[in-house]
């Protein structure tokens, strides 16, 4: 008997997981340190948010072009692509943090770079999952690659970063290029196709992912009210710096452990989403799912400035999050055509999360404005337009109707 071989696919699986632990580990690091390298060197809300601003500005600007590449290229070279511009952007930001040239101009391009890579990345991991994995699996895949993102890695990364930048401001950056560069060299080894053959104009491919995305009535609906979701949640993500330093009185070190409660909600919940979707469906996960994160928006706007109270709503929320985000991808993933799911993947993060450089800034003028809870407030009021819509919208009806079309006649 020869030597039992592993299944491609398996291997192709694994080695995923693995990109992206060290690459979520960068993105962490410059994640984490980009406000507080930002409240270093201003600490008023508009400037601060503007790092948010410039620093989302690629979802919009790029999301629709990476989805042409994700489709017409081999996905593991666009993965690859992805984490080379991480390293770059991780040494502009080490070099100057070392060097004492940090500034809030240098922050924004870093801030841009990052996100750039993100866009690539993202999208393209997201269509290498169906690749890789069979379709009664997508949930759990799915699953796991979010907690890795948020969870696993961020639960140690975000107080690490505060423990560097303590020592020094250019360290997580330079931890940060060491393991984009793992994950670049990782992702080369990922089995992987070109999937469209035939190739039309760029924006005629565009087109195609967004006509497939605008008519299909379940998933313009998903990507509807992640646009408000993402708009309320990044008005909340350009302020929370400046609500752990100023309300809640805490250091570097304090503000990584408050994200890192985000992560726990992660991990919590990744134990138990397989199993809530399986037995509520779809539609009931993602309905509770987003009445939750209004009830945890009302809290952090009420809650008095104890940190763990603040980390445990924060656990509460992420936890629901992981729910809605893992149904969100899978539908996308299960109703997509092959040749389609890269554009269609980036089109929704165009067109959903677009609305996050304006989040961002709205976030920095209402605490300018009014008070730094009054951000938490307008992003209930926000969540709560969308709920009610996804009650209606996402019901099991609507599931069934997306599963017959996509099964087709016969």
């Amino acid at each position: 008997m020869g030597p039992v071989r592993t299944p491609p696919q398996t291997t192709g699986w694994g080695r995923l997981q693995a990109v992206a632990v060290s690459g979520s580990a960068a993105e962490g690091l410059m994640l984490a340190a980009l406000p507080l390298l930002a409240v270093s060197v201003t600490t008023d809300p508009r400037e601060v948010s503007l790092v948010n601003v410039v620093g989302q500005a690629p979802w919009l600007l790029f999301s629709l072009f990476a989805g042409v590449l994700i489709d017409r290229l081999k996905r593991t070279t666009v993965l690859a692509w992805a984490y080379a511009v991480q390293v770059v952007a991780a040494l502009a930001l080490a070099v100057a943090g070392s060097a004492g040239w940090l500034g809030l101009p240098v922050l924004l391009v870093v801030a841009f770079a990052v996100t750039s890579a993100q866009v690539l990345g993202d999208g393209a991991s997201g269509a290498l999952v169906p690749e890789l994995v069979p379709p009664e699996r997508l949930t759990a895949a799915n699953a796991r690659l979010q907690v890795i993102d948020r969870g696993v890695v961020q639960f140690v990364v975000p107080p690490l970063t505060g423990f560097l930048i303590a020592a020094a401001a250019g360290a997580p950056a330079w931890l940060a290029a060491v393991t984009a560069l793992t994950a670049l060299l990782l992702a080369r080894g990922i089995p992987s196709t070109a999937i469209v053959r035939e190739r039309k104009h760029p924006l005629h491919d565009i087109a195609d992912g967004l006509k497939h995305l605008v008519r299909m009535p379940l998933l313009r609906s998903i990507t509807f009210n992640v646009a408000l979701g993402s708009f309320a949640a990044s008005a909340g993500n350009a302020m929370f710096v400046l609500y752990a330093t100023q309300v809640l009185h805490v250091g570097s070190v304090g503000y990584g452990l408050l994200l890192a409660c985000m992560a726990v909600g992660w991990i919590g919940s990744s134990f138990f989403v397989q199993k809530v979707v399986a037995r509520l469906g779809y539609s009931w996960s993602m309905r509770l799912a987003q009445a939750s994160s209004v009830l945890a928006d009302l809290l952090l706007a009420v809650v008095p400035p104890w940190p763990p109270l603040v980390g445990a709503v924060l656990i509460f929320l992420t936890s629901t999050v992981l729910v809605w985000n893992v149904c969100s991808q899978s539908s996308r993933q299960r109703f997509t055509p092959p040749e389609l799911l890269g554009r269609v993947l980036t089109s929704h993060r165009a067109l959903a999360w677009g609305l996050t450089p304006l989040g961002a800034l709205t976030g920095g003028l209402v605490a300018a404005h009014w008070n730094l809870r009054g951000v938490w407030v307008m992003s209930a009021a926000v969540m709560t337009v969308s709920a009610v819509y996804v009650w209606f919208s996402l019901s099991p009806a609507a599931f069934r109707k997306a599963e017959a079309e996509a099964a087709g006649p016969g």
